[in-house]
């Protein structure tokens, strides 16, 4: 099997055969070079240039897609964490006015308790006068019974 030679590999022995040729006399940078070996280069610089060429579309092609791949993948990663973002931003807004619901329901729950205990006293107040008053009112008529008992029995014994 033959060994595969690059193309900058042939690029160099061919450079080389042009350093290493014979320079005619007032030609300015006129060579004799043999021209079998110079074809037999360029034919397989011809040769490898489309495979070469082949790898390096594959290679820019791979590139291409990697990158492409990257920023869609990019672009996946930053929605992901916007739309976490914005989650966390709405359910922070949600624990902010559900605790000011929760406190706006305390404060009128407490009113409420402040507006019933005082009902509560006013009415016990008021209850207890009454049967201050009742109780007074039957303690009087009592006492008034008892003294015309007292009346009575003294104006029969005499």
């Amino acid at each position: 099997m033959p060994v595969k030679i690059t193309v900058d590999e042939l690029l160099d022995e061919l450079e080389e055969k042009l350093d290493k040729a014979t320079r005619l006399p007032l030609s300015r940078g006129r060579a004799i070079l043999d021209e079998e070996d110079v074809r037999e280069i360029i034919d397989e610089i011809r040769q490898n240039l489309p495979q070469e060429s082949r790898q390096a579309r594959a290679i820019v092609a791979d590139r291409n897609q990697i990158i492409n791949d990257a920023r869609r993948e990019a672009e996946i990663i930053i929605r992901v964490a916007e739309e976490k973002s914005r989650a966390m931003v709405n359910q922070n807004e949600i624990v902010k006015q559900a605790q000011q619901k929760a406190n706006d329901l305390m404060n009128q729950t407490q009113q409420k308790c402040r507006e019933m205990r005082k009902a509560s006293n006013e009415y016990i107040d008021d209850l207890m006068k009454r049967t201050d008053d009742y109780l007074a009112g039957q303690l009087s008529e009592l006492r008034k019974t008892r003294q015309e008992i007292k009346s009575s029995q003294r104006s029969g014994i005499k």
